[in-house]
């Protein structure tokens, strides 16, 4: 004999020894045990101790899913692909082909099978390869639940191992199973643990995979060949179709010498070639995410970090994960976006959408495909739409402005301020003098008046009032503190500074917003003034249910997912007021406004545009009373002017996505201003006239005194120093008639 014939041979003795060794053991440990019928003694404690918990489970845990508020599915997350089915999600011939080649005595036997191992182990030595299996479908069933729940290689070798000691355990918990369970039970809570190859766990899976159809609706020529697969991969009817087509024709065959198949269906099918309809993999990951990829991603690190779920309980516990995610707000800004920065375009567009009041996160759009981390590709691994990056100019005002009116100055306040105008209070470093100066900022063209309240320099987005605004509140704290309380985070990333150097310098740049920027932390700041001052802790989960519909609980028994997290931060009426202030940037009938182009008629809208020095990142956040959603368009990298400002791409991209959301319900309106911060002579609130386009401010710029430099940079100084003289914003409006002739704002034959 060949060595090559004498190895098959040599492991089928081995595996023969083992079998009737193991069965012999059990035999004498059951002999005692045993009645009439073969059946094992109830109060066997010794032998029937109490079941892993892995085997008492009702079936295996399938994949966790991932879905929209509406319930549609966003993705899938799983180790195992696997869909688990009930008994009558199974068609007739699968199982019964199933076990016709694996445990044709299943339904006599009692976890055990002297007689089937017997006649298995002598057809399987004539024939010098195994053609039946040597253990029962509750054995097999036994150690696939020990394989797939084990925790370390330790267990899986242990699950593995061909040893007397695992065959006993196997036999042990085996009789102890098929006391607990019909055999209606253990057959269909095999076939969905069962691996079929190609990444296929369960027969749900494997028909979708190979036949793209499901378990129901297998027929005979496809469920001969899933149950000659289980046995081993070399019968994968994709890779290995001559091994695969073999295989089948020997579970055909026994089907038929059984008796339940015709002398014609053999014929027929043992003819035909094997029906591949190879589907694809079930989606995995954020990667594969139908919809919002960028949302899924900040869904995981919500689960990950703010709740502390393991990635492996979210892979391996068959939850349903509902989110907050809103698709028709996210089909809408995916597509504004996309109509204004292209797909991989070297400048980032960014759009997400908030619910004031709640803090549910409703849409996050960049104009990238999440996950590769290819930019070049068109691809992304960095969530743009969470991290801080670029300064997001002049909506910094807002809480400047928010400060203001806490400290009893209305929005009434009026101040004459010379161009440009320098500060009576702070101070910069100018480096061209190597000096600290008073720091002094002036607007960009002649056409800003010099007498304003702050309700028209904030819609117009005057730098020189807010500079003397800040001289007003005589230190930056209050407005820092203010932004903090509205929703901002400074958490030390390396594109921001922390609160408290911001304070400790008196920084009077922090009203041009030169500071790197979370667009999803400027949402919910600005959500936190349209729910009339209530801040809400940003939110994308909903719930979180277990594979019966039961909400996942933490240790102390309280659902994993907490409610809405919210808190009034700031009297009502001063957000109040403040919304009707912003309404002025946005609605029509105001001059030199900078937000005119995200008006969605018919709707109160309150926003504010900001632009950075060097326009490398331009922004525009908006508000009606249900939504508040902030977009930025910015260079990652760099520092080259990505054209236009604030009022300009994404004042367009804010109305696009609006658009279709905002037609389809009605109007609502925001809370009015409260007297005690409006103060006297303010203007009325805009009119719904459509303006003329000479009524807006084409040129809304801060222009730079100093140049910038940072804290480190200036380490030396005798006094506290400014991270700069950062730069002010720079801003430009938009015409307040969006159907008016635009401007050419970057020179590229666009509007701005």
């Amino acid at each position: 004999m060949s060595d090559s014939a004498r190895s098959p041979l040599g492991a089928l003795v081995k595996l023969a020894v083992t079998i009737v060794v193991a069965g012999a053991l059990v035999a004498a440990m059951l002999l005692p045990l045993v009645g009439g019928t073969g059946l094992v003694a109830r109060n066997s404690a010794s032998l029937l101790d109490a079941l892993p918990v892995e085997l008492t489970d009702e079936t295996p845990n399938g994949n966790a899913t991932m879905v929209a508020a509406d319930g549609t599915p966003i993705t899938q997350f799983y180790d195992n692909n696997r869909t688990p089915v009930t008994h009558d999600q199974i068609s007739d011939v699968m199982k019964q082909a199933i076990v016709d080649i694996e445990d044709s005595r299943f339904y006599q036997h009692n976890g055990l099978d002297v007689e089937g191992t017997t006649r298995a182990l002598a057809k399987n030595l004539a024939a010098g390869e195994v053609l039946e299996g040597g253990s029962t479908l509750t054995q097999q069933l036994v150690k696939q639940t020990l394989l797939q729940t084990a925790d370390n290689a330790e267990e899986r070798a242990a699950a593995e191992e061909e040893s007397v000691g695992r065959k006993l355990k196997e036999a042990r918990l085996a009789l102890a199973l098929e006391e607990e369970y019909s055999k209606d039970e253990i057959l269909t809570r095999y076939l969905n643990i069962a691996y079929f190859g190609q990444g296929a766990y369960g027969i749900q899976s494997a028909a979708q995979k190979y036949f793209s159809v499901n378990a129901a609706d297998l027929t005979l020529p496809q469920a001969s060949v899933l149950a000659g697969l289980v046995q081993s991969p070399k019968f994968d009817p994709i890779a290995y179709p001559a091994e695969a087509t073999t295989r089948r024709d020997q579970v055909l065959n026994r089907m038929h010498q059984l008796e339940h198949i015709t002398d014609q269906e053999l014929a027929d099918v043992s003819a035909a070639p094997i029906p591949l309809a190879p589907g694809g993999n079930a989606p995995n990951g954020c990667i594969d995410a139908a919809i919002g990829g960028f949302f899924c991603d900040y869904v995981m690190s919500y689960l990950t970090g703010t709740l502390g779920v393991s990635p492996d309980d979210i892979k391996n516990n068959g939850w349903t994960i509902q989110t907050t995610l809103r698709p028709d707000m996210q089909l809408a800004g995916d597509a504004a976006v996309l109509a204004t920065q292209g797909m991989g375009d070297p400048i980032v567009g960014v759009y997400d959408a908030i619910e004031p009041g709640t803090g549910h996160v409703l849409a996050m759009s960049v104009n990238r495909r999440f996950g590769c981390g290819d930019p070049a590709a068109g691809c992304e691994s960095v969530n743009f739409a969470t991290i801080p990056t670029k300064g997001s100019g002049s909506t910094f005002k807002t809480f400047v402005a928010a400060a203001a009116l806490e400290q009893g100055l209305p929005a009434s306040h009026t101040i004459t301020t010379s161009e440009p105008y320098t500060s009576r209070v702070y101070r910069g470093f100018n480096t061209d003098t190597a000096e600290y100066e008073p720091y002094s900022v002036g607007n960009v063209g002649n056409n800003y008046p010099n007498t304003l309240t702050m309700t028209q320099a904030l819609y117009m987005s005057s730098n020189t009032y807010f500079l003397a605004l800040e001289d007003a509140l005589g230190r930056i704290e209050p407005a820092v503190r203010m932004a903090e309380r509205l929703g901002m985070t400074f958490d030390y990333s390396v594109t921001q500074t922390p609160a408290q150097q911001i304070i400790d310098e008196n920084r009077p740049s922090f009203a041009y917003g030169t500071d790197g920027v979370s667009p999803l932390d400027l949402a919910n700041a600005y959500a936190t003034i349209a729910a009339s001052g209530v801040k809400c802790t940003p939110k994308p989960v909903l719930q979180i249910v277990d594979r019966n519909g039961e909400p996942v609980t933490d240790d102390d028994g309280q659902p994993l997912v907490p409610g809405d997290q919210c808190e009034q931060v700031v009297e009502p009426g001063l957000a109040n007021t403040l919304s009707q202030m912003l309404r002025k940037d946005v609605e029509p009938g105001n001059r030199m406004q900078t937000g005119a182009r995200a008006y969605v008629p018919g709707h109160q809208i309150a926003g504010k545009t900001g632009t950075v020095n060097n326009n490398d990142s331009v922004t525009f956040v908006g508000s009606t009373p249900e939504y508040t959603a902030s977009v930025m368009v910015f260079r990652p990298t760099g520092t080259d002017s990505v054209g236009g400002y604030g009022g300009g791409r994404p004042a367009t991209i804010w109305h696009d996505a609006m658009l279709p959301i905002l037609s389809g319900q009605p109007a609502a309106e925001f809370p009015a201003a409260d007297p005690r911060f409006a103060g006297r002579g303010v203007d009325a609130p805009p009119t719904s006239a459509r303006p003329s386009s000479s009524s807006s401010n084409d040129d809304d710029r801060g222009s730079q005194r100093w140049n910038r430099t940072s804290s480190r940079d200036s380490s030396t100084a005798t006094e506290p120093a400014p991270s700069t003289a950062a730069a002010p914003s720079t801003e430009a409006a938009a015409p307040a008639d969006p159907a008016a002739p635009q401007p050419d704002l970057n020179g590229d034959g666009q509007p701005g």
